[in-house]
C-alpha cells in the first residue's frame, strides 16, 4: 500500500499550532484517543505485521473508537469487513487465510473486539511470521479509513498457553 499518511492538524481558532502523522506502527501501540490512529486512502488496504517470533494464531483483536468518542459521533471511517492471512515471509506467494471477519460498530459497550480465527487442518498448529490485515470495506467514509489497533493471539510454537504478541 503506498507510503499515504494522514496528518492531523490542530488549531486554535483557526490557526494551525501542530501537525501530527500516524504511520503503520500506530496500529501496534497503545493509546486510543480519536484521531490517534493510522488512516489510509480509501476504504481498502492492508498492513503485514512481522510478530516477535511464530505464532499458532488462535485470534484476532481489532479496536476503533466508539461513536461517543467521536467528535462528530460518526464512526464511518471504522473498517467493517475485513480479513486476516497467516504468511512465513511478507512476499509470501501462498498466504494462508485465518478468517474473514466483520468489525461492528454497533457494539457501543465494546469497540475492542476479539474474533476467532478459522478451525480447519491447514491452520491447526501451523505457526506464521507474519500476519497480514487487509480491509475490503469501511462504514462509507469516502474518503479514508482508520485503524486504531490490531492484535494477534495465540501461541508460540510447541507451548500450550496463548500468548498475545
Amino acid at each position: 500500500m503506498g507510503n499515504f499518511f494522514f496528518k492531523a492538524v490542530y488549531h486554535i481558532m483557526g490557526v494551525p499550532i501542530w501537525w501530527e502523522r500516524q504511520n503503520p506502527r500506530t496500529i501496534l501501540q497503545p493509546g486510543s484517543s480519536p484521531g490517534q490512529c493510522w488512516a489510509f486512502k480509501g476504504a481498502q488496504g492492508s498492513a503485514v505485521i512481522k510478530l516477535s517470533n511464530p505464532v499458532i494464531v488462535s485470534q484476532v483483536t481489532l479496536e476503533h473508537i466508539p461513536k461517543s468518542l467521536s467528535p462528530d459521533g460518526s464512526v464511518a471511517s471504522a473498517p467493517r469487513n475485513f480479513e486476516v492471512f497467516g504468511l512465513d515471509d511478507v512476499d509470501d506467494p501462498n498466504p494462508v487465510l485465518l478468517g474473514n471477519f466483520t468489525y461492528d460498530t454497533e457494539k457501543i459497550k465494546n469497540p475492542v473486539q476479539t474474533f476467532q480465527v478459522m478451525q480447519g487442518v491447514q491452520i491447526d498448529e501451523q505457526a506464521f511470521s507474519y500476519v497480514e490485515l487487509k480491509v475490503l470495506s469501511n462504514y462509507g467514509h469516502p474518503q479514508y479509513t482508520c485503524l486504531y489497533r490490531f492484535r494477534v493471539h495465540g501461541s508460540l510454537e510447541h507451548q500450550t498457553h496463548p500468548k498475545a504478541v
